[in-house]
């Protein structure tokens, strides 16, 4: 997820966006190599996964549903939420695991 004229953020969810969000090669770069942005953020994708890069505006704003980690069926809604990140939300990040969540002091 990226603003490419005005690096537009959903401050009233997700907080104050990292400086790195807001400057002009994150967001140009967002849009010609996706794969490349997210390997800086430690993210390899399989090339089966399909990579859609979508520009935000003033009036649409765009969130990531990031994908549910394996194992965790038996979670309710409250112990998911633990699992998402603000980066998971921009499209920088993954949702975390159980484990990850525990050992950030997040989920129980």
């Amino acid at each position: 997820m990226v603003c490419t004229l005005c690096s537009c953020y959903l401050w009233s969810v997700l907080g104050l966006p990292p400086v790195w969000y807001k400057s002009a090669p994150y967001r140009s770069r967002a849009v010609i190599d996706p794969r490349g942005v997210l390997k800086d953020f430690d993210i390899e994708l399989p090339e089966s996964v399909e990579m859609c890069v979508w520009d935000s505006t003033a009036e649409i704003r765009y969130l990531v549903l990031p994908m549910r980690p394996s194992d965790t069926d038996h979670l309710d809604e409250d112990a998911l939420a633990d699992l998402v990140t603000r980066d998971s939300m921009i499209g920088t990040g993954l949702a975390l695991t159980p484990e990850q969540a525990s050992s950030n002091g997040a989920a129980s």
